[in-house]
């Protein structure tokens, strides 16, 4: 998740390529809700095993309300700090419901 400030505004998105396409929002290379609102900080993020699972997690994060998404960022990151020097050392994995259809599921 990307933002301007702390509780301003939340882009969430996906990447196989976390480096590069945070590196992308917080430079505005690439014209659109990132750099119209300057969302430049990467707040929060999570790994997955699968791009597979990590769209599906992004569309179920984009659906929660904004209040929710703000204690996920401050459990994580409570100063709301720019994580992209430290995407390395964030261990956050993601643990999926039980219930989550898991990628044997799609084959």
């Amino acid at each position: 998740m990307m933002s301007d400030k702390p509780r301003g505004v939340i882009y969430t998105g996906v990447s196989s390529d976390i480096h590069g396409r945070v590196w992308d929002h917080g430079n505005a290379v690439q014209k659109g809700f990132t750099s119209a609102y300057k969302a430049k900080n990467l707040v929060w993020l999570e790994r997955h095993p699968n791009i597979v699972l990590a769209i599906q997690r992004e569309k179920s994060l984009k659906r929660y309300r904004r209040d929710w998404k703000i204690t996920l960022i401050e459990k994580l990151n409570p100063s709301w700090l720019d994580l992209y020097e430290r995407i390395d050392e964030i261990d956050n994995p993601y643990q999926p419901h039980a219930n989550t259809q898991m990628v044997d599921d799609y084959e």
